[in-house]
């Protein structure tokens, strides 16, 4: 237990600082690029972006849960079956958003909607490759993951990230186009898939094929499908029924709000995924008694801070965003002080991950149903009735939407304890406090 607890530390701290430097590096790019290109830029950019997110889950079959979960994570075979499913997937992803660039191009759409932007099918199709080259990427990526060696992962991350940066400021400083935020997605991509084969140890991929490896991988891959199928459309819905309703710079105000609120909430995420998963599925395969006491622990370094941020981003976030960005982006201030409300949901984000460690994969697909019946129900009332900030409280709805049938499971396996879920209140009254200060 001790072996693992060390692990576990030396993982979520490398998580939290290389996440906190990929925050710090994606800002000042982002500050960077929001003087050299116009909003409208990344509206379209957004919608390119939710089109390529959108065809990765819904080609997701689970790669890396399984080989983090499966006892054959470790073995050649295993590994290079799924190394040539993930190539697959590369290629399909690929013809996939060919295929939706055309019906952009052809279909006409509302003039003044990002849809209806004519570089849009354009900046599709060729923000497309990026599916192709990471569906290259080394295996051993997901190899660390599983063993909790995360150090040499993080470096590869920045390092692709770096690359990325670097290719679009020099992009913007010679055409100041989308085309400088393009750029720097597919530099990005190469990146990390060069650095994966060259900078970590495991087994060096090939092409091969194992009929029981794959049985299964997909086996896993089916609930993992559909759980990803559900999670694109209810973290997607907010972008893509907005795109339809606003203008491509009301949209681009929004981008910035969302990247505010999703500094937070992807970090948080980061430790649910890349820590938690896989410390709980060990403890799950090898010591099911501690499983409680290991749920809270992470249940509560997710929490506390990501409570604290909820109430800091609640109280301060217009005054955040006038010091980060000139006026054209002043309205993202009131936007990111309702999304903030949705970050005291991140904790119940480990219970997620228990889905799987307990073998009950169709519990995601589960939540995912009720999260999107939750938005298209919402949705279009609080725009119909309320306007744009309408839309956003019932977005932050459908977060709280899932807590029931989530706390149901948690008690249902012997996991929940209530006097720790109140632990969490000191945090949220410390950030709003600081806030207002600020």
């Amino acid at each position: 237990m001790e072996a693992l607890r060390a692990r576990v530390l030396h993982a979520g701290g490398w998580t939290v600082a290389g996440f906190g430097l990929s925050q710090a590096i994606r800002f000042g790019g982002n500050l960077v690029m929001t003087r050299l290109l116009v909003p409208e830029m990344f509206g379209v950019m957004a919608i390119a972006l939710m089109v390529m997110y959108g065809l990765a889950l819904f080609s997701d079959v689970g790669l890396r849960q399984s080989i983090v979960q499966n006892r054959r994570g470790k073995d050649a075979a295993f590994l290079n079956t799924a190394w040539t499913i993930q190539v697959l997937r590369g290629f399909v992803i690929w013809g996939g958003a060919l295929a939706i660039a055309l019906v952009f191009l052809f279909l006409n759409f509302s003039p003044g909607s990002v849809y209806a932007d004519p570089s849009l099918p354009y900046v599709i199709a060729i923000l497309s490759l990026t599916a192709i080259i990471g569906g290259f990427e080394s295996t051993k990526l997901h190899e660390a993951s599983r063993a909790l060696s995360l150090a040499r992962a993080t470096q590869i991350e920045l390092a692709g990230q770096l690359f990325g940066l670097g290719c679009m400021i020099a992009w913007a400083l010679a055409d100041r186009s989308i085309w400088a935020l393009v750029a720097g997605a597919l530099g990005a991509a190469a990146a990390r898939t060069l650095l994966s084969h060259a900078w970590l140890a495991g087994e060096a991929n090939r092409w091969r094929w194992e009929d029981a490896a794959a049985r299964e991988i997909l086996a896993v891959g089916r609930w993992i499908f559909a759980a990803s199928v559900l999670g694109f459309l209810v973290n997607s819905a907010d972008r893509l029924i907005l795109g339809a309703l606003v203008s491509s710079s009301v949209l681009g105000v929004y981008a910035i709000a969302f990247l505010l609120y999703s500094a937070v909430e992807q970090v948080m995420l980061k430790i649910v995924g890349e820590v938690s998963y896989p410390a709980l599925s060990e403890v799950a395969r090898e010591r099911p008694a501690a499983l409680r006491s290991a749920y809270y622990r992470f249940h509560l370094a997710v929490g506390l801070p990501a409570w604290f941020a909820a109430g800091f981003l609640a109280a301060a976030a217009e005054r955040l965003v006038a010091a980060l960005y000139d006026a054209r982006y002043a309205e993202a201030g009131w936007m990111l002080r309702i999304l903030a409300l949705a970050l005291l949901t991140l904790p119940f984000r480990v219970a997620t991950q228990c889905f799987l460690v307990l073998g009950e994969p169709q519990q995601m697909s589960a939540i995912g149903a009720i999260r999107l019946a939750a938005l298209g129900a919402a949705v279009p009332l609080g725009w119909h009735f309320f306007g744009l900030a309408g839309a956003l409280w019932a977005i932050v709805h459908s977060y709280f939407s899932i807590l029931p049938t989530t706390i149901a499971f948690v008690v249902r396996h012997g996991l929940f304890d209530a006097r720790k879920e109140l632990g969490l209140l000191p945090a949220l009254l410390a950030g709003v406090a600081l806030g207002y200060v600020l």
